[in-house]
């Protein structure tokens, strides 16, 4: 059984960053902990970490430290490789690897990136630890500047070297491929490789080619005048701003960089005006040579704009400026989401996801981090896809949430707003988001708002419902996006951003009504631990429930875990553990315990318990030493909202648990309501979820298996 793979190449600028990233997101899907391991790094950590690492560790949350993740520095390895000592670089590899892999389920290793001196060794050396740790590698070639036969011959040599030593190659990816390249690479490779080695061919992508503002800014140096929330924005090309305004203007593409004198104030004005305009492209950004900065003037006016993108003036001329931007190597930073992510969708859509599966034999874990939650989520999500409505797209965090839901393909959704505001909302915001992918409502325009009005006529015409306040009403966005999921033209709804709780769900309790066998509407919260995912219920809805709407509370929340993949172990909480304590909270407990018990006798439930008693081994054995929940709980009910709200709160904040939801739980189609304070993290998830709630079958069905939480 393999607990490690190597990612190897032998050429800089390969983009086996990649595929690092895709296979570690994969990977944390599966398994509880995964490390990461990069032999030797180009850069010294007193000076500069390696952004990749950082990259890596900072994304996925990975439990390791920086200096972990390295044995030298390429420094380092050099003044070893001139005195000799090159078997000690390997030995001290290994040892350093060895430690590191005891704390981990998984490591991923990661092969130098052949930037400095030594590359013949650094190559060597990759192979010489694969073999000793027995680790199956992964070959990626890039196929930038090459043609098919020479992307061919690289593929060759590369795995000619590793069967040498009898080292197994697992994949081979050829990379940064030419689009009308990529079929006759496709077709050429896989008649040279074996069968049984998986082939990914991934087409060059200039959004993940382009660097952005800030690696220009970083590189070029020089003084950043303007801009500077805009540093995100990405350099798809550049041009030379050194022609006449008119002609200047017809060369200007989507998010182009322009190369200009500081001196030239036509040239900076009208790409200023170029940006804003309908009219023309989105400008990346503007770079001042010769050491010339605007006039005063000018730099008063820029001065005075709302949106200004980068303005960065240098000392070099125009030629050697240009020169230096043409020879930017982009690289994805921690602080690129937008890179991570395309990355990973990219290592997805490219890479034989399910062969890589069946030929890596990895570590199976019984419990489910969080990690494994959301891929297991997003993957549920994926197997039915579900049209979610989402009411306020006047809020930035929805856009954003809503960009990363479509750019990963996981629902279908309708915004509702103003088509032209949300347009200009996506662009301010430099959003990768296809608008042509989405669909865009405004409730009054809507041809369907009429027949919305009259529907709710006569869903609420026992209460005396008149036209113009049904009209007025549904011209509320709450209530025409719980209006789509009722007449079935979305599967579900997400609001809260803006709105109160109340303000989201009074239209779903008023005309969407609760399942036949449902009474009380409620809540949970998955709540993602560092070992494990629970379910907290109820944390948002009811403040004093009844025994028996506990009861019925619990049985939900129960039925919601085992939906989500998470075997349910009821603990029904209290002050106080099995038959210690009395008084009237507990004696509600005890009676909503029994009431689940007589309802639904399949389900584990215990109650009353203490959450210590509850969640720890020790605790539980020790206060209920006979029960099958105490001690391994996963599905936790707090008798009241009081004691709920504030323990998932208190919770998230002092352990950093992802609070996902709340989850509503009981209505006849799924309508969530988010907090006020909630981020683009929170909405992703809560859409996600929504999804698989609208799903007629059950996740865990459709993937044949559930994935069990423990304790």
């Amino acid at each position: 059984m393999t607990k490690t793979i190597f990612i190897a190449t032998a050429e800089p600028y390969s983009g086996k960053s990649i595929v690092a990233l895709g296979l570690i997101h994969v990977l944390l899907g599966k398994a509880q902990k995964i490390g990461y391991f990069k032999p030797i790094i180009n850069y010294d950590a007193e000076q500069e970490k390696d952004s990749h690492i950082e990259t890596i560790i900072s994304h996925f949350g990975l439990p390791v430290s920086y200096n972990d993740t390295y044995a030298y520095t390429q420094r380092q390895a050099q003044q070893l490789i001139e005195a000799g000592n090159q078997g000690e670089i390997i030995d001290t590899i290994i040892s350093k690897f060895k430690k590191l892999e005891e704390n981990y389920d998984f490591t991923v290793i990661e092969g130098s990136d052949f930037l400095g001196e030594g590359t013949a060794f650094e190559f060597d050396a990759n192979v010489t630890i694969a073999k000793n740790l027995g680790a199956p590698v992964i070959i990626v070639v890039s196929g930038e500047e090459k043609t098919n036969e020479q992307i061919l011959t690289a593929v060759k040599t590369i795995k000619r070297n590793f069967r040498a030593r009898e080292v197994q190659v697992l994949a081979v990816i050829a990379n940064k491929v030419k689009p009308e390249q990529a079929f006759e690479v496709q077709r050429l490779l896989e008649n040279y490789l074996s069968p049984n080695i998986i082939l990914g061919v991934i087409p060059e992508d200039k959004d993940l080619k382009s660097p952005t503002m800030k690696e220009v800014h970083e590189i070029l140096g020089g003084k950043l005048m303007f801009g500077e929330q805009q540093l995100s924005n990405q350099a798809d090309h550049f041009i030379m701003g050194a022609m006449q305004v008119p002609n200047f203007l017809n060369h200007i593409k989507e998010n182009v960089l322009i190369v200009t004198p500081g001196d030239r104030g036509d040239i900076i004005l009208s790409a200023l005006q170029a940006n804003m305009s309908v009219n023309y492209p989105k400008v990346a950004g503007i770079v001042l040579t010769g050491k010339f900065e605007p006039d005063e003037p000018i730099v008063r006016l820029i001065d005075g704009l709302q949106m200004v993108v980068p303005i960065i003036s240098v000392k070099f001329g125009s030629f050697h400026t240009a020169t230096m931007v043409g020879n930017i190597k982009s690289r994805i930073t921690p602080d690129n989401n937008k890179k991570i992510q395309l990355a990973i969708n990219t290592f997805k859509k490219y890479v034989n996801l399910q062969a890589l599966d069946e030929r890596l034999v990895t570590y199976k874990s019984e419990g489910m981090t969080p990690h494994m939650f959301q891929y297991q989520l997003v993957k549920w999500a994926k197997s039915t896809k579900k049209h979610i409505v989402l009411p306020e797209g006047n809020d930035d965090r929805i856009l954003r949430a809503a960009a990363r839901l479509i750019n990963q393909d996981i629902v279908n959704l309708t915004i509702l707003g103003d088509t032209l505001e949300i347009a200009a909302s996506v662009k301010r915001l430099s959003l990768n988001l296809d608008l042509s992918k989405i669909n865009i409502v405004d409730p009054l325009k809507s041809e369907h708002f009429e027949d919305y009005v009259y529907t709710l006529l006569e869903l609420r015409k026992s209460k005396g419902l008149q036209y113009q306040m049904a009209s007025d009403m549904m011209s509320d966005v709450s209530y025409f996006g719980t209006m789509m999921v009722y007449k079935g033209h979305a599967d579900g709804m997400v609001s809260g951003a803006v709105h109160t709780t109340l303000h989201t769900i009074r239209p779903a309790l008023q005309f969407i009504k609760t399942k036949p066998d449902v009474s009380v509407v409620s809540s949970v919260f998955f709540m993602c631990l560092p070992d494990r995912v629970s379910v907290f219920g109820d944390c948002a809805v009811n403040p004093n429930p009844t025994a028996e709407q506990l009861a019925e509370i619990a049985i939900s929340s129960a039925d919601s875990s085992q939906r989500f993949g998470i075997e349910p172990r009821v603990a029904m909480l209290s002050y106080s553990s099995g038959t210690s304590g009395e008084g009237a909270d507990v004696d509600k407990v005890r009676k909503a315990t029994e009431l689940v018990k007589q309802k639904r006798p399949d389900l584990k439930v215990e109650g009353p318990i203490q959450y210590d008693a509850a969640v720890d081994p020790v605790t539980g054995k020790q206060k209920l030493p006979n029960s099958e929940v105490a001690g391994r709980a996963s599905v936790l009910i707090f008798p009241d909202l009081n004691t709920g709200n504030n323990t998932y709160k208190a919770v998230q904040r002092e352990t950093g648990a992802l609070a996902i939801g709340p989850m509503l739980q009981g209505l006849n189609k799924p309508v969530n309501d988010l907090s006020r304070g909630c981020t683009v993290e929170d909405i992703f998830n809560t859409v996600v979820i929504t999804a698989i709630q609208s799903q007629e079958k059950q996740p865990a069905q459709t993937e044949k298996a559930t994935l069990l939480a423990t304790n």
